[in-house]
């Protein structure tokens, strides 16, 4: 059957750009008709102008019918769903049927029926008329329905497979989802033109080829002739300066319009360039989604992305992994983001059977591969954003790779070619790779990387730019690392930057479990939560990562002196004009004055002025806003901050002399705190019944940590079981409690001395020392206690207001912070560990205050660490009636082992002496 086709389609006229025109268009959005079959062998009589579909459904398109009743979403990263057997398919094929009846407007004559997208097999009936088939389901597709089109009603039929030879081409990692996802609509508008906009020397060039004539209002241009270049004083488009000129292009039948940037993209001696300037990468990978609608997203949505990214200091966007809508690419124009635009292939799964069959190696597919990437092509062509064309993910190598690379090159050598599967880059202009590790992206910035064994190759290689076109995998609680990379990429020019995996977290809203992710639906192949890998929540939350990611991409920075601070323009293609500059000092946390900043156009060194005010630890914040508003963002919009640190804190008075600690029945009391007699645990402080601290080495794991394989070290050393022996308890002018803290069936343990005093507040000196050969690092090393859950908001001075790690945390800043417990939980779709504040001098929770000595880590949560490694999805966090209190000396970083390399040396904690110093005093 047609199913099992090696042929991407029939019928269909050819591709070509997305234009606005004036020609006569109808929307055919909406309401549709629905019935949804389990095999692909249902009856087409639907398709017939008088059939009753009374009996059927309403579903809107575009939509996927899975996420409207019919059927369930299903998830996998690399497996496919059904055997691996090209081009045969399951008999549980699920197809829908979609009926669209309409009215043509008087007088129309001609015209074609074009689909944005379609997943995965659409065959289309017109009235009865079969009109022909296609497969790619991301690209667009048109059928001609002059011949067909009646006056009055019309009948539009689709019947839409699930699965079909095709679906072999499209194993990306995301939600299996079937519909019609985008766009549908009647026009009569068949123009195509490839206008070409270069700049080099200060000059745009201008050319065009297509029907008709080509003008520019703005630059003089008019009528201009098919294959004419002109020369015009244009300003360049640049992601940082996107400016557009308005076109339009006047055919026989219709006009069309489209907006036109000038640049140019150039590779020299291994760099890449645009506009004769080198260009660094500040990227996001970015599937479409949307959690109440899936890939069917609307445009207010990725408009918000698109501004969410420039508000982010994120400056291009890899289409992960096939081409977005259309309208995305407009907003990429006109918001400015470099553009890397992916082909709709990727054959992933084909590498668990040894990538045997793989059809980016079979001849009979090579047909289908090539008009995927002639769809993307000639559609997506006028975009000044796009800079590469990449022609796949993950689909290994063959002998098609060579036929989509040649073709494209013919038809548009203006961009260069990107695919990452075949690191020998035989068919592509830049070397690219995912998840390459700190020391390896260093190798090749040097261009010092293992040689190929093929030297032409080798030396053909070395002579490219270099992108990571993943890296830094987004995947809970992290990423960790990323100020490392971002230091590799502004050393080396060689290093073109990258694109972080990924955008956003493909949460489906649920009525019970808040968002899903693999397995929620009862799939049963399904690859768990790595669905949910994204720089922001489901809801378009930013996550920490993306605060992170925001301050190292950062366009300008700061170099701290003597009373001055040197600004530094890192912007590729603008000066510092458009920003103004913003120093406040701050004591204890508290402003006690602010400055502007007279920063040259061009950066430079600003004295700061000298500010009398209290004693306590001062800090001077620089911050880089917009000085006026921008079309991503409003005035004040902050785009880069640094802080120096200009006194410590003032030295803390003399003690008084220490109370005596007395017992009294089964406690041990001093200043209206208590410790368990037998025990020497805290029992009261400062009236308040409470329990702990003791040692804890155990925290909930983060995704890192599990993918990574370090939960399963953890719990294999017994971590999350430690045992507490108490070996003496002495009292005097203090508490000293000698414990033995360690997991059953190991002989590891830790040394823990608790060392208690009073002189008006409660003082902790524990001092810890490994027992035994701890060979793998230890998740945490603090203390634990829980207080009554009427603590509702926390008060710190330290690192905030979100989260920090040792490898994380770039976003957070020294100040003073408020937040409610809840407040101070990340919400991340599957739990883990998280809401850690670093580097707290003093923390307020409620009756009591802890301050460090010097600092100390901090976590509060209305719930135990247990029922946080326990829970899935968020609902199964339940809050309790007391606070657990976390104050940590020091954590395990968090890296990026979910896909990549773990946390850096530097931010591994190992078992070693340590000492954790604490002071509670009432509020």
């Amino acid at each position: 059957m047609d199913l099992e086709t090696f042929a991407p389609g029939h019928g269909r006229l050819e591709p070509r750009a997305a234009l606005r025109s004036d020609a006569p268009a109808l929307d055919l959005n909406g309401t549709w008709r629905f019935r949804l079959s389990p095999t692909a062998h249902a009856p087409d009589d639907f398709a017939r102008p008088d059939f009753d579909d009374a009996g059927w459904d309403d579903l809107p398109v575009p939509s996927h019918w899975p996420l409207h009743g019919h059927g369930a979403p299903a998830y996998t990263n690399v497996s496919y769903p059904f055997p691996v057997d090209p081009p045969r398919v399951p008999d549980e094929n699920p197809t829908g049927d979609h009926r669209r009846v309409f009215d043509l407007p008087a007088g129309w004559t001609g015209g074609r029926v074009r689909f944005e997208g379609v997943d995965s097999f659409a065959r289309v009936w017109l009235n009865g008329h079969e009109l022909g088939f296609s497969t790619g389901s991301r690209l667009p597709v048109e059928f001609d329905a002059g011949p067909w089109l009646r006056p009055g009603r019309n009948v539009l039929a689709v019947r839409v497979h699930q699965w079909s030879a095709a679906s072999y081409l499209e194993d990306q990692d995301m939600w299996w989802l079937p519909g019609i996802f985008r766009d549908v609509t009647l026009t009569r508008s068949s123009a195509d033109v490839f206008v070409r906009a270069g700049y080099a020397g200060g000059r745009g060039t201008l050319s065009f080829d297509g029907p008709g004539t080509l003008s520019v209002p703005e630059l003089g241009v008019a009528d201009l002739e098919p294959g004419v270049e002109v020369e015009v004083a244009a300003e360049p488009w640049t992601a940082e300066t996107p400016r557009l000129y308005d076109a339009v292009v006047t055919c026989p039948e219709e006009s069309v319009r489209l907006r036109v940037g000038f640049r140019t993209i150039s590779i020299v001696d291994g760099v890449l360039l645009a506009n004769d300037t080198p260009l660094l990468l500040k990227g996001v990978n970015r599937h479409e989604f949307h959690p109440g609608h899936g890939r069917a997203v609307p445009y207010e949505t990725m408009r918000e992305d698109v501004l969410l990214m420039k508000r982010h200091n994120v400056n291009a966007v890899r289409t992960s992994h096939y081409p977005p809508h259309p309208h995305f690419l407009d907003l990429c124009d006109e918001l400015g983001l470099w553009v890397i635009d992916e082909c709709d292939l990727e054959t992933h799964g084909f590498g668990q059977v040894g990538w045997r069959a793989n059809p980016t190696d079979d001849p009979r597919y090579a047909d289908a591969l090539l008009d995927r990437m002639r769809r993307m092509v000639e559609r997506d062509k006028n975009h000044p954003s796009v800079i590469m064309w990449s022609l796949g993910n993950e689909a290994g190598v063959g002998q098609n790779l060579a036929v989509m690379a040649g073709w494209t090159r013919e038809r548009d050598p203006s961009r260069p070619i990107h695919y990452e599967g075949d690191w020998s880059c035989a068919h592509t202009d830049v070397y690219s790779r995912m998840y390459a590790s700190h020391a390896e992206v260093e190798a090749i910035g040097r261009r010092a990387e293992d040689p190929l064994d093929d030297l032409e190759l080798d030396a053909r290689r070395r002579e490219m730019p270099f992108l990571q076109c993943e890296y830094a995998h987004a995947m809970g609680n992290g990423p960790g690392g990323l100020a490392e990379y971002q230091q590799l990429f502004e050393t080396h020019p060689r290093l073109a930057g990258g694109f972080i995996w990924e955008w956003i977290d493909h949460g489906l809203a649920h009525p019970e479990l808040e968002y899903a992710y693999g397995g929620d639906y009862g799939e049963p192949l399904h690859d768990g939560n790595f669905v949910i890998d994204g720089l922001v929540f489901p809801d378009r939350t930013p996550s920490p990562g993306l605060i992170d990611l925001k301050k190292v991409f950062e366009p300008v920075k700061f170099e701290f002196g003597d009373g001055v601070v040197r600004v530094v323009d890192s912007y590729d293609f603008r000066d510092l004009s458009h920003l103004e500059f913003v120093a406040a000092v701050e004591v204890e946390g508290e402003t006690v004055a602010e400055h502007r900043l007279d920063v040259p156009a061009g950066g430079g060194e600003c004295k700061v002025p000298d500010t009398p005010g209290p004693a306590g630890e001062r800090w001077l914040t620089v911050r880089a806003v917009l000085a006026g508003d921008q079309s991503w963002a409003p005035a004040g919009q902050e785009v880069a901050w640094a802080q120096a640190l200009l006194a410590g804190p003032s030295v803390r008075p003399p003690a008084a002399p220490p109370a005596a600690f007395v017992r009294d029945g089964d406690e041990i009391a001093a200043g209206g705190c208590a410790f368990d007699a037998a025990t020497g645990r805290l029992v009261r402080l400062f009236g308040l019944e409470v329990e702990g601290p003791r040692l804890d080495l155990w925290r909930a794991p983060t995704d890192n940590d599990r993918y990574g394989g370090l939960e399963g070290k953890w719990r294999g050393l017994g971590l999350h079981r430690l045992t507490h022996r108490v070996d003496s308890l002495e009292t005097g002018d203090g508490l000293t409690v000698r414990t033995r803290v360690a997991p059953a069936a190991t002989d590891l343990g830790m040394w823990a001395t608790y060392r208690w005093t009073f002189d008006g507040g409660l003082r902790l000196v524990l001092d810890i020392e490994p027992d035994g050969d701890w060979r793998e690092p230890i998740p945490r090393l603090g203390v634990t206690m829980s207080v009554p859950g009427d603590v509702g908001e926390v008060t710190w001075f330290g690192l905030g207001p979100g989260e920090a790690y040792p490898d994380t945390g770039m976003g957070a800043r020294v100040g003073r912070w408020s937040a409610t417990v809840d407040e101070l939980q990340t919400p991340y779709v599957r739990p883990q560990e998280n809401g850690h504040r670093a580097d707290v001098r003093w923390a307020r929770f409620g009756a009591f205050r802890v301050s460090g000595e010097p600092t100390f880590g901090m976590t509060a949560r209305r719930w135990s660490v247990d029922e946080l490694a326990a829970a899935r999805h968020r609902p199964d966090l339940v809050a309790g009636d007391r606070v657990h209190l976390h104050l940590d000396l020091a954590h395990q970083g968090i890296g990026t082992a979910t896909c990549g390399p773990g946390t850096l040396p530097a931010y591994e904690l190992r078992a070693r002496r340590a000492t954790l110093r604490l002071r509670f005093d009432p509020s």
